[in-house]
């Protein structure tokens, strides 16, 4: 959403976004009831009293989203802009 070169695809992030985690939803919530959000995660496992592996909903989404925008801001951003000079006595 970040991005400057979005080309074609600009408009579009919403949309894509809510495809990806529908995708995600698809694929691991019939299988083991995964979550992606670890406050949905932690109201069932409160309820039911079972905390087996429940560190996984809260520890895989904050080091894959830091990762993922650490690699994304580093290799894919291409910030080659040049600063506005600013006339200090214009203000």
């Amino acid at each position: 959403m970040v991005d400057p070169k979005k080309g074609a695809l600009s408009g579009l992030g919403p949309l894509l976004i809510g495809f990806v985690v529908g995708a995600n939803i698809m694929a691991g919530g019939a299988f083991s009831a995964a979550s992606t959000n670890p406050a949905r995660s932690f109201g069932p496992a409160l309820v039911s009293g079972n905390w087996t592996n429940h560190w996984v909903y809260w520890v895989g989404p904050l080091i894959g989203s830091g990762l993922a925008g650490f690699i994304y801001e580093n290799f894919f951003i291409n910030r080659d802009h040049v600063p506005l000079v600013v006339d200090e006595e214009s203000y």
